[in-house]
């Protein structure tokens, strides 16, 4: 299991790239749980970490954008990956749109990962229907941090399932949701391919500073 960490400026880019992070994700917490940050600043991280040799894969989200409209969708996947990101990460919600989103990410020619907020449940025929479209990862996660952790949330019958078919389908398993280094013994018998961290690894709160110690503390348990 490797370890995603979110950042939110090349300052705590750095830090998790230096670090020892396996992914570095770009994203604004202030912003909710897939908070989008400007195209200028994602350009940013991307060319200072690749400038200084840094070959962490990057992910970036576009934002918390309802699943009603590929349209929009697809314009900010297409604003985010311009920037030289490796992956879009795109949230998908229970609204009666997102099959239409799901499969025009699959033929938008993009690197996208599609992020499935857990809060309602798993919407298991959307879940399948990304394994069926030779995307790169799939991931789970948390909308509103206030309920709890990812495990929380879902059974770990739900998650063991999650994990199984994306693994069966080729792509990465992720997941993440106000995970904490509690969690990385439940985490490691899951075994997706990598779990997303920002609250454990943060001064405070996930809205908090990067903390290095942190981060290398969780990295030692993994």
């Amino acid at each position: 299991m490797r370890v995603l960490v979110s950042v939110r400026s090349v300052e705590e880019a750095l830090i998790a790239a230096h670090g020892g992070a396996h992914f570095i994700d770009l994203k604004e917490p202030r912003e909710g749980a897939l908070g989008g940050l400007g195209v200028g600043v994602i350009r940013d991280v991307v060319d200072t970490l690749r400038a200084q040799g840094l070959s962490q894969p990057l992910s970036a989200t576009i934002g918390d954008i309802p699943s009603l409209d590929p349209a929009p969708i697809l314009a900010c996947v297409q604003a985010v990956a311009t920037c030289g990101v490796t992956y879009v990460k795109v949230g998908i919600d229970r609204s009666p749109g997102a099959g239409d989103v799901l499969a025009a990410l699959g033929q938008s020619g993009h690197a996208v990962i599609p992020v499935f907020l857990a809060d309602q449940g798993l919407d298991w025929e959307r879940i399948e229907q990304a394994c069926r479209l030779g995307l790169p990862g799939i991931m789970v996660d948390t909308f509103d941090k206030r309920q709890g952790s990812l495990f929380d949330v879902l059974t770990l019958d739900d998650l063991q399932r999650f994990v199984h078919l994306v693994g069966a389908s080729g792509a990465m398993s992720g997941v993440a949701g106000a995970l904490r280094m509690a969690h990385v013994a439940q985490l490691q018998a899951l075994s997706p391919t990598f779990a997303g961290f920002r609250t454990a690894v943060c001064a405070g709160d996930r809205v908090a500073k990067l903390d290095e110690s942190s981060l290398r503390a969780l990295l030692s348990l993994i």
